[in-house]
């Protein structure tokens, strides 16, 4: 089979669960909705047209935000939908299918919910980790993905502008959530959006920002590094700022962090990272070559010492360990754009992507559970024996668990291989 005739025969299915997925990857009871809306962060630093030694410029910078939300729909419509976007190139224009209704009316009975923030990777934008948005949205929560400017395929400039503004992104979309909470601007969420009970999820510069969000300040080393934000911008967010330390938010209550990026740019050491006292649920792959797993995403959950927190590793995994979409069709295809594949900007060389998916859907959903929703049921899914090949798959001639049973809870006999839980508490 050709590149063509393979990338023809695909579709770009964000919502698929395998029949071997782990228990808690499944949708929720809530039919899903979803809309796009514009946000403006006014009077932000212009690191674009920042020069060394003059004061640097402000912008009122844009940023669109994707919502998925628990909805209600009309008795025979069908929970399906599509959303379009671009691929990795900037220029290819791709329709994602998954079970989300576009401006769905919002299921209000059930509300309000708690909030989720998803940060993409460098570049990514906003749809790149949806299928694990729509997938929570289904568990009533609301899940609100940003594009983050100067970061996506379409729009990917200096570097600079994404070491600074990844947390500044996250905080100020967590107001205007709140914000629209509030107000008549808010539209038919108004009322729905619990964002005293906020999680963040991100992944690689993503997770770079959630892991400085929740209080891992960054060293003065990255603040003054040749290759950082010019005039030491930065510094706003240093371990030790008192600004810094005030920005911190006491609404966040939980982060998943997928392959953070930082540790071995220097961006944090021992001191800063033992600000974090949110608990946090660390996804890597044992290969990782861009964020790097020992050194690199081990020492930032090692170094966390403040922080309930999990390392959740897919072994021989890379970067992509669990956090993208599958590859969509077009994305099998050269383009003019890249000297590769974009596929590869998706996928793992050892891993099915949709597998590493449905597994983050299950670990997310039980550790935003218990830290979000204070559901004791997830504890069991949570506290495993630590490397999953270890586990004893143990029952009886009807189906019932025996005393002596160690498989991990959720995963069907055979299945719960090529990977490790790890857990440490403050």
């Amino acid at each position: 089979m050709t590149i063509t005739q393979f990338a023809s025969a695909q579709d770009n299915h964000i919502d698929t669960i395998r029949p071997d997925a782990p228990e808690l990857a499944h949708y929720g009871k809530f039919a899903v909705g979803v809309k796009t809306v514009q946000l403006v962060h006014t009077q932000q630093l212009d690191i674009l047209k920042s020069r060394t030694g003059e004061t640097t410029p402000v912008y009122d910078r844009p940023l669109t935000v994707e919502i998925w939300y628990p909805a209600t729909l009309p008795e025979g419509q069908a929970s399906v939908g599509q959303s379009s976007t671009y691929l990795r190139d900037g220029k290819t224009p791709i329709t994602l299918s998954g079970k989300a209704v576009r401006d769905a009316k919002p299921n209000a009975v059930h509300g309000p919910y708690p909030l989720l923030i998803v940060s993409h990777g460098y570049p990514g934008n906003r749809f790149l980790l949806s299928h694990l948005a729509e997938n929570l949205a289904s568990k009533a929560y609301i899940v609100v993905a940003i594009d983050h400017t100067d970061s996506t395929y379409n729009d990917q400039a200096a570097f600079a502008s994404t070491l600074l503004n990844r947390p500044l992104d996250q905080l100020f979309v967590l107001n205007e959530m709140a914000r629209l909470n509030n107000s008549a601007a808010g539209g038919n969420l108004k009322g729905l959006i619990n964002t005293e009970m906020t999680g963040l999820i991100g992944y690689s510069m993503g997770a770079y920002g959630v892991v400085n969000t929740i209080g891992g300040g960054f060293t003065e080393k990255s603040v003054k590094a040749p290759s950082s934000v010019p005039n030491g911008a930065l510094a706003i967010r240093q371990s030790g700022n008192p600004d810094y330390l005030a920005s911190l938010d006491k609404r966040i209550k939980a982060a998943v962090a997928f392959a953070p990026w930082g540790w071995n740019y220097g961006a944090w050491d021992a001191s800063g990272l033992a600000g974090i006292k949110t608990p946090v649920f660390f996804i890597a792959g044992s290969a990782d070559d861009v964020s790097g797993y020992s050194p690199g995403v081990r020492n930032i959950f090692e170094a966390s010492v403040n922080a309930p927190r999990f390392l959740l590793t897919y072994e021989n995994a890379n970067h992509n360990a669990g956090a993208p979409i599958p590859a969509p069709r077009e994305a099998w295809l050269p383009s003019s754009a890249m000297k590769r594949l974009p596929a590869e900007h998706y996928i793992d060389a050892v891993w099915d992507s949709t597998r590493m998916n449905n597994i983050a859907q299950h670990f997310v959903t039980a550790f935003l559970g218990k830290f979000l929703k204070n559901d004791a049921t997830m504890d069991p899914y949570l506290n495993l024996i630590e490397n999953a090949k270890e586990g004893k798959w143990s029952v009886d001639l009807n189906g019932g668990l025996k005393s002596d049973h160690t498989y991990w809870k959720g995963f069907p006999a055979r299945t719960a291989v090529g990977l490790k839980l790890e857990q440490r508490q403050p």
